[in-house]
């Protein structure tokens, strides 16, 4: 028997500043799930919150795309500590 069900998982992961979330939303967003991984990846921005939403079929799959984006979001917050939020709202570096 197949289950047809979705497994879906939403997580809020909330930051000290809406600039420090803005940064994270900024650095995850860009890495979107292989095809190969069968998920669907959803990032969010709310106030000083990243919210994520994890959808696929088989439960490895899921747990993989989860643990995967854990460790980028462990470095993203691992470098924001050791170099500080930023000073200022803009980007002014080009």
């Amino acid at each position: 028997m197949t289950d047809s069900r979705n497994i879906f998982v939403s997580l809020k992961i909330p930051f000290p500043s809406r600039r420090e979330a803005e940064i994270a939303y900024d650095v995850l967003r860009i890495d979107n799930e292989p095809k190969r991984s069968f998920i669907e990846k959803t990032l969010k921005l709310q106030d000083n919150q990243l919210l994520v939403e994890f959808n696929g079929q088989h439960a490895k799959n899921v747990r993989v795309g989860v643990t995967s984006f854990f460790e980028s979001l462990l470095l993203c917050c691992e470098t924001l500590d050791q170099f500080g939020p930023a000073t200022s709202e803009k980007y002014e570096f080009y």
